[in-house]
């Protein structure tokens, strides 16, 4: 008690700097997601190969989980995120000048490095319950994750504007995001760099004997096994990753569903905006819900949306953009489910020194799977259809929710 009320003006703090960050990221990063995938089916001129511009980027966001997490432990989370979004911006000049030249090999390198943004991001939700109480945890995550909102909606809607920029001093249309994402991550490196005094983690850590603060200096393979002896967080982690996987899959494979019928790139920033903002603009009432009704019980509505959006999505064809437009928009609030209330779940169920090394594991696994996913939607909609990518995509949610449905009470100790 005494600690909670000694950290609350520093809790207030951190958030409103977070969350300033991720408006910053947000913007960055979304508008290349689509851009992406339509840069390198361009450069390719093979649609089966279009899901390696996110399938990159995820694998990028990926490599960074682990040493990020471990900046984290030696410098704290100003470290940390700072060398995330600073990466990003060397991936995205990249992008650019891949894109621009049209090597394929220099642009997929460019939004692997962009991925490093995308890791920061994925933390910076961590940095918010450093100092949180089970009671605030969800609800102090889920306003950094709205913190995306903004610039998240707003990114798919500049790749209009942002092609004519690019257009206008000699550059492909495509490739105008990337260079909203040199602008924005600049910014957001700015503000973690400046404003996020005193560092969450390091205050917390603070509070630890020196004995908990060794704990925090595992190795990789010691946490996993410490992960894979807790139920708990094997459940949170999979929650989190299964979420991913298929928002992933779904998602970077709409904009070429939409090609194909040669809807316009005005268009398609819309649904993807529409997703983008189920993704976040509901975080708050997710993490409101996820501290009420329990975390796990929260992952049994985020699969269940899921299902829904992949039977939306999957029976919509590329010219009914309202029903695709809903079916991504019930994907992105099912992905929120998931994110929020699985990452909640996770950081309560191991001690606060082993959080970073247990969150940059849980930020890997997740990536990875989405990586894959994004590899194998890029196929599988060559081979057969979106409506099939849709279907084979459910196929892990009903595990999930056949796993939440076999979960004791006890196993989430909020509910």
């Amino acid at each position: 008690m005494i600690r909670g009320e000694m950290t609350l003006p520093i809790e207030k703090h951190i958030v409103r700097i977070l969350t300033s960050a991720q408006v910053l990221n947000g913007l960055g990063v979304a508008g290349t997601v689509a851009a992406g995938s339509l840069l390198v089916s361009s450069i390719s001129k093979s649609e089966s190969l279009a899901g390696l511009a996110q399938t990159s980027a995820v694998l990028g966001a990926a490599a960074m989980a682990l040493p990020l997490s471990r900046l984290t432990i030696r410098g704290g989370r100003r470290l940390a995120l700072s060398v995330g979004y600073s990466v990003g911006i060397v991936g995205a000049i990249l992008a650019i000048v891949g894109g621009s030249t049209r090597i394929l090999a220099l642009m997929l390198l460019g939004t692997f490095l962009v991925g490093a943004a995308s890791a920061a991001g994925y933390q910076a939700r961590f940095a918010a319950v450093d100092l949180a109480t089970d009671e605030t945890r969800s609800r102090h995550l889920s306003m950094v994750v709205w913190g995306s909102t903004v610039g998240a909606v707003a990114g798919p809607n500049l790749m209009e504007p942002a092609g004519n920029v690019a257009e206008a001093i000699g550059l492909p249309r495509l490739v105008g995001p990337y260079l909203i994402a040199v602008v924005s991550l600049t910014l957001a490196t700015l503000v973690i760099t400046l404003f996020l005094k005193p560092d969450p983690f390091l205050t917390a850590m603070s509070y630890l004997p020196e004995a908990s603060q060794r704990e925090s200096r595992k190795s990789t393979v010691a946490t996993l096994k410490i992960i894979s002896k807790n139920r708990s967080a094997l459940f949170a982690i999979a929650s989190i990753a299964i979420g991913h996987l298929v928002m992933v899959s779904v998602m970077v494979m709409t904009p070429v569903h939409m090609a194909h019928v040669d809807q316009t790139l005005t268009v398609i920033g819309l649904v993807i905006s529409v997703h983008v903002a189920g993704m976040y603009a509901f975080s708050p009432v997710v993490g409101y819900l996820s501290d009420s009704l329990g975390r796990r019980r929260v992952i049994q509505i985020g699969a269940i949306i899921l299902l829904l959006a992949c039977l939306i999505a999957g029976r919509s064809p590329g010219t009914s953009t309202i029903p695709l437009g809903f079916g991504l928009f019930l994907l992105g609030l099912g992905w929120s489910c998931t994110l929020i209330a699985g990452s909640a779940l996770l950081s309560e169920s191991v001690n606060e020194a082993m959080r970073p090394s247990t969150q940059g594991a849980s930020d890997l696994i997740m990536n990875l799977m989405a990586a894959v996913g994004g590899a194998m939607a890029g196929v599988i909609i060559a081979i057969l259809s979106y409506g099939w990518l849709c279907a084979i995509a459910a196929m892990p949610v009903v595990f999930l929710g056949l796993w939440s449905l076999r979960l004791s009470e006890r196993s989430d100790t909020m509910a």
